[in-house]
């Protein structure tokens, strides 16, 4: 299954007997889905299949749609508002008694405001169901656009993440191999601590000594880290191969990787093995920042 980002964009245009209508779908990051629509007035009969198909098709992201339509083609009529013009040649009559004038002209009759009036034909019904239905139709079609751009980059995230959790496990079996982690290793630099302390002259209970050298020698060992590190590497590869909306459990996956990964540079008792730590925590940084674009 294919990986899916978060972002896209797609548009969808169409006619329907005299409508013309347009949309555009916007999609950007976010902790859940997060549906917007704005629809012209009038045309909310379109947005319980637009609203249901896109909670479907998507898990996540905060995706804002917008509808354009216009009413294009219809019949116009042109016609006389009688009552208006009754109306004005009534006043032209009466201010004629008063005011010594030239008659008024029919152009400049009819040009006067309100006579004449151009009257789009009436709405049909079924004509205005049948845009809808090429509307909702339409949105599928933007839906399915908006889909193949997010998995397009999905497909690219796809690329970089598995690269990033490659260098996760390089830097893991470096760790595992530092030469810090040698059993004489511990040993030497644990009887140096001990010499030092007895250096002191202070008089120790041989058997304390002991238990501390335990507890000392079980704190700088980064075994369990380490384990657990690459039990991670193989939980995000197996989500990455699967696919899917999978954006929450690797960042989940993320969050494990950083905890661990501080656990070992606070754990490390040697310079080449802090290296690697915090080598470690700049790429499970940078694998989080693209986790967080997947759906």
């Amino acid at each position: 299954m294919s990986l899916a980002s978060m972002t896209g964009f797609a548009r969808a245009h169409g006619t329907s007997g005299a409508y013309a209508w347009a949309w555009e779908i916007k999609s950007v990051n976010s902790k859940g889905l997060d549906l917007r629509l704005r629809l012209p007035p009038g045309w909310d009969a379109v947005e319980p299949a637009a609203r249901a198909a896109a909670s479907k098709a998507l898990a996540r992201g905060a995706v804002s749609a917008t509808l354009e339509v216009k009413r294009e083609g219809a019949s116009s009529t042109v016609r006389v508002n009688e009552e208006v013009l009754a109306a004005v040649i009534d006043t032209m009559r009466s201010v004629a008694t008063k005011v010594n004038a030239n008659p008024p002209s029919l152009d400049g009759i009819l040009a006067m405001k309100g006579v004449i009036e151009v009257v789009e034909a009436e709405e049909s019904e079924d004509e205005k169901k049948k845009a809808e239905s090429a509307i909702v139709t339409g949105f599928d079609r933007a839906l399915g656009e908006l889909i193949a751009a997010r998995r397009g980059e999905g497909e690219a995230l796809r690329t970089i993440l598995a690269g990033r959790i490659d260098e996760i496990a390089r830097l893991v079996a470096a760790a595992e191999a530092s030469p810090a982690r040698k059993p004489e290793a511990i040993r030497a630099r644990l009887a140096e601590q001990i010499a030092a302390l007895l250096d002191t002259g202070t008089k120790f209970d041989s058997d304390r000594l002991h238990q501390e050298a335990l507890l000392i020698a079980a704190k700088v060992d980064v075994r369990e880290e380490i384990d657990r590190l690459v039990t991670h590497i193989t939980a995000a590869r197996d989500l990455l191969k699967n696919g899917g909306a999978v954006g929450r459990r690797l960042d989940f996956l993320a969050q494990e990787f950083n905890r661990e990964s501080n656990t070992l540079c606070s754990k490390a008792n040697d310079a080449a093995l802090t290296a690697i730590g915090l080598e470690l925590k700049t790429t499970v940084d940078q694998f989080r920042e693209q986790v967080q674009n997947l759906e």
